[in-house]
């Protein structure tokens, strides 16, 4: 290989992991902290984090098609990725801000403008969060991918959420702390991000193949990506997708209200949630390595079967065996809840690690940015619009507390995760038919 050729590769790898890490922290932040932050600074009440999800989700959604198609029109990443990430972190910091509006005085109108304010930064937040992350910076990789690095791309992909994960829970809780500092780790995570677009302004190159894609006017090529019958045709991803709808929905039940259940219904402080979470995740990350040689080997059917069978298990263990009674909030050491988040953190990195390479090499050349705006439908807009219509009324129906100042909360319990299982293992379905399709293709 040439100077040249390593000096290539080596930025390639280095922004893949820069850029993906910082983006999967900013996530993480969102999806964990944000709703943490809503119960500690606003209420503590799950239909503020169901509107948050399903609003941010639309704006994600919109994001990703109106930029998709301009990716692929201009036929340049790098211009969205740094202006994306820029723009992402800045309005993460602006998102902190909320906590300073006034809404303690009991006025429900201010408590409303209040809560509108709070779901309106995060869609905000959202929107670029998509743009840099979602369709640049997944739209570059894809432009970058090929047979021989395909499985080392979607073992980085798949781990680098749940690295996300843990450095964002420990991390986050540190910088959080005793004292709910909130504002000092958006101000963090917002530089961060914001950093790393500056990079990736001098650092990121083009893939050579990369060409622009007109096809007739703006509008025509921007709607084209609707035509449902064309869409149909490749039947194979029309079925990936729809697993991966199916998989988040589940996640999303659970997943959004992880942190809340362990802080206060369990009794965990931040920090300690964080520490759980990192160390039954990392254990679990090291799964991503075998799995390499398997999607190599075109084995993506059986490694999801194994992570949907891994993730149902640690639910039930977290469901049928984990309560305020038999937990103790002053240590890390709960074997019972380190199990559960271990088979479940297997599960998930195994599942988006295959996922991820099997639909991304099912899309076509000339449109690769706005499948990754059809892959967002699957993967997040109709998970986090479905997921709170599941999750809000168990949280409201099981989980209705009266604290010491008679004031009506409402707590994320075990029946969650429960409900997560039942809907995790319909993912069976389109599993099934995908790999019919799958086989009948080769």
């Amino acid at each position: 290989m040439s100077k040249d050729a390593k000096n290539s590769t080596l930025g390639f790898w280095s922004l893949v992991w820069l850029l993906g890490l910082a983006g999967q922290l900013c996530w993480n932040m969102e999806n964990q902290w944000f709703n943490t932050f809503v119960y500690a600074k606003i209420a503590k009440d799950p239909t503020i984090i169901s509107w948050m999800l399903a609003i941010s989700a639309t704006a994600t959604t919109i994001s990703t098609f109106l930029f998709g198609c301009i990716s692929d029109r201009i036929g340049n990443r790098k211009k969205l990725v740094a202006i994306g990430y820029i723009l992402w972190g800045v309005f993460t910091i602006l998102f902190g801000t909320t906590q300073f509006m006034k809404h303690g005085n009991g006025d429900e109108m201010v408590f409303v403008g209040v809560a509108f304010a709070v779901i309106a930064a995060d869609a905000i937040m959202s929107f670029f969060g998509s743009m840099g992350n979602d369709i640049g910076f997944n739209a570059w990789i894809n432009d970058h991918m090929n047979e021989k690095n395909s499985g080392s791309v979607g073992a980085a992909l798949a781990v680098q959420p749940v690295i996300g994960t843990i450095a964002g829970t420990v991390m986050g809780g540190l910088l959080v702390g005793a004292d709910d500092n909130y504002m000092r780790l958006f101000v963090v995570i917002g530089l961060l991000v914001i950093l790393l677009g500056i990079v990736s302004l001098f650092g990121m190159k083009d893939a050579e193949s990369l060409k622009p894609s007109k096809k007739g006017s703006f509008s025509k090529q921007f709607f084209s990506i609707f035509n449902v019958k064309e869409y149909l045709q490749h039947r194979e991803l029309v079925f990936v997708n729809l697993m991966l709808a199916v998989y988040f929905i589940s996640f999303n039940v659970y997943f959004s209200h992880l942190g809340n259940f362990m802080i206060y219904y369990l009794g965990f402080t931040a920090d300690m949630m964080g520490l759980i979470e990192g160390v039954g995740l990392l254990i679990a990350m090291f799964s991503a390595i075998p799995a390499i040689r398997l999607i190599r080997d075109d084995r993506s059917s059986l490694l999801i079967l194994v992570a949907v069978i891994l993730n149902a298990v640690g639910l039930f263990i977290i469901g049928l065996f984990v309560s305020p009674s038999n937990v103790n909030p002053a240590t890390i050491w709960n074997p019972h809840l380190l199990a559960g988040v271990l088979f479940v953190g297997i599960g998930y990195i195994l599942f988006l690690q295959t996922i991820t390479v099997w639909s991304k090499r099912l899309y076509p050349e000339d449109a690769r940015g706005q499948f990754e705006g059809i892959r967002i439908i699957f993967y997040v807009l109709i998970p986090m619009v479905v997921a709170p219509l599941i999750s809000n009324p168990i949280i409201k129906t099981s989980g209705e507390f009266v604290d010491e100042y008679g004031f009506t909360e409402y707590l994320p319990t075990n029946t969650l995760f429960i409900a997560g299982v039942v809907i995790l293992l319909m993912t069976l379905i389109p599993l099934l038919l995908a790999n019919k399709e799958h086989n009948h293709r080769k």
